[in-house]
């Protein structure tokens, strides 16, 4: 059975959507059928692996109010062992019906119980916030990784954040495991950068990867591409950097 991994942070703009996709798309390159599921009603983890969120015909939204099944609605991206669960704009209001539902917290893990068996990962994109859509994506993973701007506002958000997953252990999902956390947008000449660091690493001992992401031009053209920047610019550092950190995700397993 597949190992679902729920990318997570409450802050926006910390890099979350690009690891989504960044990592699904080097775990597929090593020859790991990996699965991404996109349940951030923004649908940057779905355009950004080159699919059309707007002729999306059913999406994540379909497959948790019960209308279709996760295996209709996948699609085969044009990217090496990588499928997706794609969003779309109806996702907005997916909340709203979830909370009518019997066992809400659980409807992602029961809509793709079958399904993960088929695969070696599965990447689950949250949407930045604590709600029905992100408890559902918290419920149905194994592990958390937890992208981490290097930057002062990241550090406000920590404390938040590990109560957050405390919170969900405890009432929801008490399997539930932090895989790590991630540095993303990484600059050495900022000197905060370093001290982010050190802050992470007395919240979270030994969680913290060593590969960290650097800030890039060509992450933020990738998407306009459709593209995962390992394939957009595979030569660029923040592809090996995303490659380096599969290698550093596959060796912990």
């Amino acid at each position: 059975m597949g190992k679902i991994v729920a990318i997570f942070n409450q802050k926006g703009g910390v890099g979350k959507t690009t690891t989504c996709v960044n990592m699904a798309a080097a775990l597929g390159a090593k020859g790991k059928k990996t699965l991404l599921i996109d349940v951030d009603p923004q649908g940057n983890t779905t355009s950004g692996v080159g699919v059309n969120k707007s002729e999306v015909e059913y999406s994540t939204y379909d497959m948790l109010i019960g209308e279709t099944s996760a295996r209709s609605i996948m699609i085969e991206t044009e990217f090496k062992n990588l499928w997706l669960l794609p969003a779309d704009m109806n996702l907005a209001g997916a909340e709203l019906e979830l909370a009518e539902m019997e066992n809400r917290n659980r409807v992602l893990k029961k809509a793709i119980a079958t399904l993960v068996v088929d695969f070696d990962y599965v990447i689950i994109d949250c949407p930045p916030s604590l709600g029905l859509l992100s408890i559902n994506a918290l419920v149905a993973a194994d592990t958390l990784i937890v992208p981490l701007q290097c930057e002062y506002y990241a550090l406000e958000g920590l404390s938040q954040l590990v109560n957050t997953v405390r919170t969900v252990k405890r009432e929801y999902n008490n399997s539930l495991e932090l895989e790590g956390v991630l540095f993303t947008m990484y600059d050495s000449r900022i000197k905060l950068t370093q001290q982010v660091i050190e802050e992470v690493n007395k919240y979270f001992p030994n969680k913290a990867y060593k590969t960290m992401i650097p800030r890039s031009v060509k992450i933020a053209e990738a998407p306009s591409y459709g593209e995962p920047v390992i394939y957009y610019e595979k030569y660029s550092k923040a592809s090996f950097a995303y490659k380096k950190f599969a290698d550093e995700f596959l060796k912990k397993q």
